[in-house]
């Protein structure tokens, strides 16, 4: 063969490697399926698309959650506040009525020591004072100097004795008629009074 032939017989070589290239492609081709359209695809995708709903429902709910967080909090917040506030007037009240109770205490402490002066005072009164009666000085009556707590009438009568004597032997006594007499006490007497009143000690 010359140089011709053997150019044809490439190019008619070439042609059917082609050809069988060509067919063995289409035929490669329709063989392999499209994994889009199996069925394990078609699940998958199915399920993951269920996950993405599920995913975002459970976000929706996610800030549902937090906005409802943030609202509780806010109010616990307020009541927190609220609560200081009632518990600040109360410990206010408090210390005002302790305060109170302080001042109510030393008023009573004052009124006890003005009771007790008073009653001091009333209790040496009534020691120096000499009603009607006979009564021996230095046992029964203080040594001293006595008026009438009143104007006598003319019926008073008082007499001082020495004692012991049972009023036999006298040493002073008056019939004063009006006024209000005075008698100068010593131990060793007796006196005795009638009708003239409350003798108070000077």
């Amino acid at each position: 063969m010359g140089v011709a032939s053997n150019s044809k017989a490439r190019w008619i070589a070439a042609g059917v490697a082609a050809v069988v290239l060509f067919s063995g492609g289409a035929a490669f081709g329709s063989v392999l399926p499209d994994p889009t359209r199996s069925d394990e695809y078609v699940a998958l995708n199915e399920e993951n698309t269920e996950l993405d709903e599920s995913l975002a429902s459970m976000e929706e709910k996610y800030r549902g959650v937090r906005g409802k967080y943030a609202e509780l909090l806010t109010d616990i917040q307020d009541r927190e506040r609220a609560v200081d506030s009632e518990r600040k007037e109360v410990e206010e009240r408090e210390a005002a009525a302790a305060s109170a109770q302080e001042k109510v205490k030393a008023a009573e402490a004052a009124v006890k020591k003005r009771e007790d002066a008073a009653s001091g005072a009333e209790a040496k009164q009534a020691a120096n004072t000499v009603a009607e009666g006979t009564w021996t000085v230095g046992v029964d009556i203080e040594p001293g100097t006595y008026r009438t707590k009143e104007n006598v009438g003319s019926s008073c009568y008082w007499g001082i004795y020495t004692t012991g004597t049972n009023g036999d032997d006298i040493q002073a006594n008056d019939i004063p008629g009006g006024g209000r007499p005075m008698v100068t006490l010593v131990e060793g007497q007796d006196f005795t009074t009638r009708r003239c009143g409350a003798w108070q000690k000077q």
